[in-house]
């Protein structure tokens, strides 16, 4: 399975995009699915580069795996920093205008809307968090 350890800083967002990228299209990712996995994966990135080591910083894993029957790409970001289940956060009132809504909290609910899972583990130390999507 591909890997890359990149710094936990948003400057790596992109850097971590290519490399998936990269290997979707060599799959033949559609790119419907592969502006979703991107969006995913710079939002989750977002929140460890933010959140997983402040005031320090520390480094993520981004890994990429391609499966078949279902075809699938499977992209796991793995973190020492500080435990944070993003699926333990509550789901913001899309029924509320942009000005009554709190700001925060769209972002992990596009990915748990986007993909067909996302799964978190906090094992050995590590935030894992695993997105799944079919295509």
């Amino acid at each position: 399975m591909p890997w890359i350890t990149l710094p936990a800083v948003l400057e790596s967002i992109e850097i971590a995009t290519d490399f998936m990228d990269d290997i979707l299209n060599n799959a033949g990712c559609p790119s419907r699915a592969r502006i979703q996995l991107d969006i995913a994966l710079d939002e989750l990135m977002s929140n460890v580069a933010r959140y997983a080591y402040a005031p320090e910083t520390g480094e993520v894993t981004v890994s990429v795996s391609i499966r078949k029957d279902p075809r699938r790409a499977v992209i796991t970001l793995t973190d020492s920093g500080v435990p944070y289940d993003p699926l333990q956060t509550k789901d913001p009132d899309v029924t509320l205008t942009a000005e009554e809504r709190p700001i925060g909290g769209l972002g992990i609910f596009i990915v748990k809307q986007s993909m067909d899972d996302v799964i978190y583990d906090y094992r050995n130390g590590q935030n894992i968090v695993t997105i799944v999507k079919h295509f």
